[in-house]
């Protein structure tokens, strides 16, 4: 019988877990590399980038960390995120500072596929992804304004663009599509 120690508990557990430095991926477990679609060795110091669907994202995404991180010591979000192949997905991401003073210098990261409840059903721009990623935590126009450092009059013709792509009629059943419900 194996023994239970904590590498052995890093590496199988059920959730995608990453062990990072300035981005960079130090380590991660099995489950990461079969969320993603990537062999562990080529994970591997790599920066997280390659998870995301585009550098802007990776960028932008990254100031709010930080941000997030110095203020709070922790961060959590859902969001869209690339495998290996191109494909989007949904992804719920945990992450926590070793020093909130220096958010990225490193961290402990938690990856959870959400595809299963929550299909990628349309082609989107880097900013709508963003705002929907916002929408289906319940956040108004002001609040996400805020978040992404936009006004919430911009986020809010990004929703009527979201809600013509997703050819609904109100926020309702926006947030119903982009759940997946």
């Amino acid at each position: 019988m194996r023994a239970l120690d904590y590498q052995t508990a890093f590496h199988l557990a059920p959730v995608g877990l990453v062990l990072s430095r300035e981005r960079i991926i130090e380590d991660c477990n099995e489950q990461l590399c079969a969320i993603f679609g990537f062999a562990r060795e080529w994970l591997i110091g790599k920066s997280f980038e390659v998870l995301y669907p585009s550098p802007d994202e990776f960028a932008r995404i990254g100031e709010r960390i930080a941000a997030h991180i110095s203020k709070e010591g922790t961060y959590s979000d859902d969001r869209i995120m690339k495998r290996s192949n191109g494909e989007l997905f949904w992804c719920h991401v945990t992450g926590r500072a070793l020093d909130r003073a220096t958010p990225h210098a490193a961290g402990v990261w938690t990856f959870e596929d959400l595809s299963a409840t929550r299909r990628v059903a349309i082609e989107l721009t880097p900013r709508e992804r963003e705002i929907a990623a916002q929408l289906v935590t319940g956040k108004t126009s002001k609040q996400i304004g805020r978040v992404l450092d936009i006004s919430p009059r911009t986020v809010d013709i990004y929703r009527a663009r979201l809600m013509r792509k997703y050819d609904t009629g109100n926020a309702t059943e926006l947030l119903q599509r982009l759940l997946g419900t």
